[in-house]
């Protein structure tokens, strides 16, 4: 995909030159861009040339001078402007290859490309990461880089990627450590296959690269209810305590917070995911969430009767009761929690960004309240758009509710905001 404008920041340099969207960046001082990450070095410079086509097909060249550390406001389409570099992975327990047709073309692509790791923080396995990349990586500097290791064992690592470069790509851990390059590692925990003792020797293989390894997140494997070969097995409650045991004897190693809500353990305190380095795969969202709430001050009274329903997923569901015991003390304020069950998944999938239009109509529609408030990340991105294809007005109508977004998930500011209002 070229470099193409998708909008323009307001009172921004672009603005003033009049960039609009669909305009196309060829270049930047006569050269081309491959990604964002061209973008920005191209920045640091306080002249520079840009050649851009416009979307009547002129071509226009301009000059611009500007501070060194200046943008030039332009969102673009898409982070990389060629072309993404696909997964050659099969992996046993990927979830793209466990949904149903007919859902949105982008929901199926599957890609892992190190740069939308540098820019975006998605997963890479570097399978395919080659000597090109890993050049341009050392020379540019670039890093932290987010890594799915699921097990540091060749063989296995092989087996459950199945992808014979699989076990030759952890050779790629030592090029970091050598040259400086702090990377994030993710761990699938799969029962009976990456757990126990596979689970030990990755968590010492990982700490014997120290420093370079900022973080390890373990999650659990999604199984879905469209996987009818039954290779992969659930994560219980006890393999989950033994997974929090194993984690607990190293450094900067977070368990998601679906392993405490499976163990039947309390969320850990804010000290045990140390910076947060891994909040979008659901490591320490509750916490944070939850000492944010604490802080918020709140009326001791709305004028009127009012009643909030949560809409959330079922691993918010005892985060979010926490906070509507103490928001039910407002006085004439009625907060109830309402979890999505996942008829659409199955009942393995208690993730909020996974929620579709019509199971949260099934769970709210008789549900009688003044504003149902749900997640941003239930929607597509910049859009009202479920991913099942209905759209949030679908719902309104469906279900004769009033709806609210709330569009930071990491803080409850909006809603205590929204209840000052009432």
């Amino acid at each position: 995909m070229p470099a193409i404008v998708d909008s323009v920041l307001e009172d921004s340099i672009a603005q003033e030159l009049e960039i609009e969207k669909g305009d196309e960046i060829l270049s930047i001082d006569g050269c081309k861009m491959q990604d964002m990450i061209d973008y920005n070095f191209y920045m640091k410079s306080e002249l520079i040339t840009v050649e851009i086509k416009k979307t009547n097909g002129e071509i226009e060249e301009i000059e611009i001078e500007k501070d060194y550390d200046d943008d030039l406001g332009i969102v673009f389409e898409s982070a990389i402007f060629d072309k993404i570099k696909p997964c050659l992975n099969h992996c046993l327990f990927c979830f793209v290859d466990q949904q149903p047709k007919g859902l949105r073309n982008t929901l199926y692509i599957k890609d892992d490309d190190y740069r939308l790791s540098y820019l975006q923080g998605t997963y890479i396995t570097l399978t395919n990461l080659k000597e090109a990349d890993k050049d341009r990586i050392k020379r540019m500097h670039l890093g932290p880089f987010y890594i799915s290791v699921h097990t540091t064992n060749s063989e296995l690592r092989v087996k459950m990627l199945r992808n014979p470069n699989a076990g030759k790509a952890l050779d790629n851990l030592q090029w970091f450590r050598k040259n400086k390059i702090p990377f994030h590692a993710q761990i699938v925990l799969c029962p009976g296959l990456n757990d126990g003792a596979e689970l030990e020797r990755t968590l010492s293989d990982l700490a014997k690269l120290k420093t370079t390894v900022l973080s390890v997140a373990i999650v659990p494997v999604g199984i879905t209810q469209f996987r009818a070969d039954g290779e992969l097995k659930r994560v219980d409650k006890k393999c989950a305590e033994e997974v929090i045991e194993i984690s607990s004897k190293y450094k900067r190693v977070c368990c998601s917070d679906e392993f405490f809500l499976l163990a039947d353990k309390p969320i850990p305190p804010s000290k045990y995911y140390g910076n947060f380095c891994q909040l979008d795969d659901g490591v320490g969202s509750l916490r944070i969430t939850l000492d944010d709430f604490k802080k918020r001050e709140l009326p001791k009274s709305i004028s009127h009767p009012y009643k909030i329903v949560f809409a959330c997923s079922y691993a918010a569901k005892n985060m979010l009761q926490e906070v509507a015991k103490k928001l039910n003390k407002i006085k004439n304020l009625t907060v109830e929690v309402c979890p999505v069950k996942s008829n659409y998944w199955g009942q393995d999938i208690t993730v909020a960004g996974l929620i579709t239009s019509d199971d949260l109509i099934r769970t709210v529609k008789d549900v009688d309240c003044d504003v149902v408030m749900i997640p941003t990340v239930m929607l597509r991105p910049y859009t009202e758009d479920f991913l099942d294809g209905h759209n949030l007005t679908y719902v309104k109508e469906q279900t004769g509710k009033n709806f609210y977004v709330q569009q930071n998930i990491y803080s409850l500011q909006e809603v205590v905001d929204y209840i000052w209002t009432l």
